[in-house]
């Protein structure tokens, strides 16, 4: 069985819309005549609350691992309010 690879800059918008959470990815697409990238959307994942709640459990372990390695460092400034 082969698996389809799918690939995104960012999330454009998560939002929660009839009892599901909705990702909205994008990618970036260059501008005109030296302009600015633009976000384009370009597929949107759709699942339960549970389903949620697992992924960014996930998400946040490999925060953690990565923040373990060195890839990641926490900007501390970012969690202050002024």
């Amino acid at each position: 069985m082969s698996k389809k690879e799918i690939y995104a800059d960012g999330i454009g918008q998560i939002h929660f819309v009839g009892g599901m959470v909705r990702f909205d990815y994008v990618t970036l697409q260059p501008g005109e005549d030296g302009a600015a990238p633009t976000a384009e959307g370009n597929i949107r994942i759709v699942m339960p609350p549970q389903g949620f709640l697992g992924a960014f459990n996930s998400m946040q372990q490999l925060i953690d691992k990565l923040l373990e390695a060195g890839i990641l460092q926490k900007n501390e400034a970012a969690g202050q309010t002024k």
